[in-house]
């Protein structure tokens, strides 16, 4: 019988014992009167994966700035590798940034252009020539060596960036908004690209994007930030499927959020409520993680997918709704479907298109029924 290799998991920040690469202990970031970060505690790990994600202005390029050190903090610490490095300027960190704009030097070939920073310590010659091979082979761009800039295209020049900020060997990579420029099937690809080029290596990357996909799909852990505040950090699945805060379930994909009051479902589960949301509408049936009092204003959060749309409800589900169907999406593999319940209240249900259409199972005005089982949504009480 062969033999199964048990699963390795990476997830040093469950570990005790484990000591982070990077700490910020209460950093705060001011301008003028504004407040940029305010009071942010964050450990990141070696060979770690992180995102911080947010809108514009949330704060995360400024944090990322204070890493690399083109920013100082206000108030708090930064540690990295254990070092203290409020003093210590960009150019003696063992940090490297690479920016969405990728910075190139249009005069200089791809080869020249991944030598720079080595050629301006004065590395010696032989180590310049093989850390650039390295990287060329890394980044599979060794038939561009000679060629310039403008000479190969987007995605191309993107890893042209890459390799020059890993020639180094940086402890830490900082990577901000990286792949912004490339078109969606590109990014996509190189989404994974850069995921396997960081494992290989074990640098430690922090990406800066407003990409929900682009952090869920890279990351080993994501830090949501709104107006200077980590609003969760947690693995992709656990920022998904727990979210802590409306907030952060609203950001995170597409989401249906039934408001409501709770009260405890008598002989139920533990956990077990019914939020009354609306007035000859079935209470939802939903399990609570934390206590919930009686009355207490409650916001059920639940994905589209895990709704279901029928022309009778499911028995096998706990909760059911009719309504009428007023849109459709059609999105080759999934269609998604807004239903309005008798309450006026719009809920979205996507189905996978599992078989190839030819005629559609609902259509515009259908009256139909959704149904969910009670542990498909998250109870929110923020």
């Amino acid at each position: 019988m062969a033999q199964v290799k048990p699963q390795i998991v990476f997830d040093p920040w469950n570990d005790p014992e484990a000591k982070p690469l990077i700490e910020c202990r209460s950093i705060t970031k001011r301008f003028g009167d504004f407040t940029a970060i305010d009071n942010i505690n964050l450990n990141i790990y070696e060979k770690e994966f992180f995102a911080l994600l947010g809108p514009s202005g949330c704060g995360k390029t400024t944090l990322m700035r204070m890493l690399a050190g083109f920013e100082t903090p206000t108030e708090g610490k930064i540690t990295i590798d254990g070092q203290d490095v409020a003093q210590v300027p960009p150019n003696k960190r063992a940090v490297n940034m690479m920016f969405q704009s990728y910075a190139l030097f249009p005069h200089l070939s791809v080869w020249e252009n991944i030598a720079f920073g080595l050629k301006r310590e004065h590395a010696p010659k032989d180590r310049i020539e093989e850390r650039v091979a390295e990287m060329l082979r890394l980044t599979r761009l060794e038939k561009f060596a000679r060629r310039k800039p403008h000479q190969i295209s987007g995605g191309q020049r993107q890893r042209v960036a890459l390799a020059r900020s890993l020639a180094k060997a940086p402890k830490l990579l900082l990577l901000d908004e990286p792949l912004g420029a490339l078109d969606k099937k590109l990014r996509q690809d190189t989404q994974f690209e850069l995921m396997d080029i960081q494992e290989r290596t074990g640098t430690t990357f922090v990406i800066v994007t407003h990409d929900q996909e682009e952090a869920m799909t890279v990351a080993s852990r994501v830090a949501v930030m709104d107006a200077g505040e980590i609003m969760q950090i947690a693995t992709p699945a656990d920022i998904y499927e727990q979210p802590n805060s409306v907030y952060v379930a609203d950001f995170i994909g597409d989401v249906n959020i039934i408001e409501g009051n709770a009260s405890p479902m008598a002989g139920g589960p533990e956990g077990a409520i019914n939020i009354a949301y609306a007035e000859g509408q079935d209470p939802v049936q939903a399990v609570a993680t934390t206590p919930v009092a009686e009355g207490e204003k409650v916001f059920y959060a639940i994905r589209p997918e895990k709704i279901t749309v029928s022309h009778q409800p499911d028995p096998d589900r706990a909760n059911h709704a009719f309504g009428k169907i007023i849109d459709i999406a059609y999105l080759g593999n999934i269609s998604t479907y807004r239903v309005q319940l008798a309450s006026g209240k719009l809920i979205s249900a996507t189905m996978t298109n599992s078989r190839r259409l030819t005629r559609r199972a609902f259509t515009w005005e259908d009256e139909v029924w959704l149904s969910w089982t009670r542990t498909a949504g998250v109870v929110l009480t923020k």
